[in-house]
């Protein structure tokens, strides 16, 4: 979990996605600027005896809407001024925030809808040419922030970690761990190709719903099809169509879970040796790599650097006191018990 400074309470914000199309979100920044421009006309209208035109000394309508289009863009040519206090007044205090005001919408309808996308999809093609060898999490949520926790402590970069999610929190949030981001829906073809998943070193789904974790599950499958496919589901009768969609690890967070608690009814200290392992932070975790050249032919017992509890080979898990563990063979995946960083000295 993040670790956040001791006194310091965490802030909160509840916030909404805006719901209004892009065209509605510029009409109605538009219609603000109209009625501010309505606004200082009708004013300067109602208090046009308080005006000079140093032309020809007639202040029309269209003088008006002339020096009120002049006094908000600008600071004036001079050829109409005001000369009342209470005319001055007005421009001072009322006009000269709406110039203020008016700068600011247009920065920000640029920045907005051009200046801000432009940098996005620049700075989204050079994260794109890095990304060999990264995990994707494919939503962000309570057991997706954990994972990635999980694999920032075990000595993965945070740059090397991409989250697809819909919800702008979540990215935020994940943005703030160092991770590259992408708002979108991972059940589509084009959000997975732009995250490069064809050349990820693994994929992490962890969606919320087993319906939506199984069609991520096929999509990733069918662009990527040797990618190691973690899934998370949460009814036990979607686990088989989790593996079927194309998933390399599926888990059930509510079986485990009651795994976890029926094995303390056998011991006080079983269920925290079986934390300990799943963890980075305790003492001992588990690790999982292919023999090595100088071990074959040697017994899984005789493993340096750690225990060894279980070897996969063609596919299928033998444990230590089979026969297929007396004698390692090229190509054998092992799973070993051995020390965290902060205690292989000790």
């Amino acid at each position: 979990m993040p670790i956040e400074a001791p006194g310091r309470p965490r802030i909160v914000t509840l916030r909404r996605r805006s719901r209004l199309p892009v065209w509605a979100q510029i009409a109605w920044r538009v219609a603000l600027v109209v009625g501010l421009l309505v606004f200082a006309i009708a004013v300067h209208w109602l208090e046009r005896d308080g005006l000079q035109d140093n032309y020809d000394h007639q202040v029309s309508f269209l003088d008006i809407v002339y020096f009120t289009m002049i006094s908000i863009t600008t600071t004036g040519y001079g050829d109409i001024v005001p000369v009342t206090p209470h005319t001055r007044l007005f421009d001072a205090l009322v006009v000269t925030p709406i110039r203020i005001f008016f700068v600011l919408i247009f920065i920000g309808t640029a920045y907005t809808f051009v200046l801000r996308r432009s940098w996005d999809k620049w700075r989204m093609a050079q994260i794109q040419k890095n990304l060999i060898g990264h995990v994707v999490v494919a939503g962000f949520g309570t057991s997706g922030s954990e994972a990635v926790d999980e694999l920032i402590a075990r000595g993965t970069s945070a740059d090397r970690i991409v989250v697809v999610d819909p919800e702008a929190e979540a990215l935020e949030r994940a943005e703030a761990l160092g991770c590259a981001v992408v708002s979108g829906d991972a059940t589509r073809d084009n959000v997975l190709a732009a995250v490069r998943i064809a050349t990820a070193r693994a994929l992490i789904v962890t969606a919320g719903r087993d319906d939506t974790a199984i069609l991520i599950t096929l999509t990733a499958r069918h662009l990527a099809p040797a990618l190691p496919i973690s899934v998370a589901v949460r009814n036990e009768d979607n686990e088989l169509l989790a593996r079927q969609a194309g998933g390399t690890t599926v888990i059930n967070p509510v079986s485990f879970a009651g795994l976890l608690l029926a094995g303390s009814t056998e011991g006080s200290h079983i269920a925290d040796y079986l934390a300990d392992l799943a963890s980075s932070h305790g003492r001992v975790k588990l690790s999982e790599r292919e023999v090595r050249a100088d071990e074959c032919g040697k017994p899984l017992s005789a493993i340096a650097g750690g225990l060894g509890v279980r070897l996969y080979r063609a596919g299928h898990p033998h444990g230590f006191w089979e026969p297929e563990a007396a004698a390692l063979q090229a190509g054998d995946k092992l799973v070993l018990i051995v020390p965290t960083a902060a205690n292989e000295s000790s």
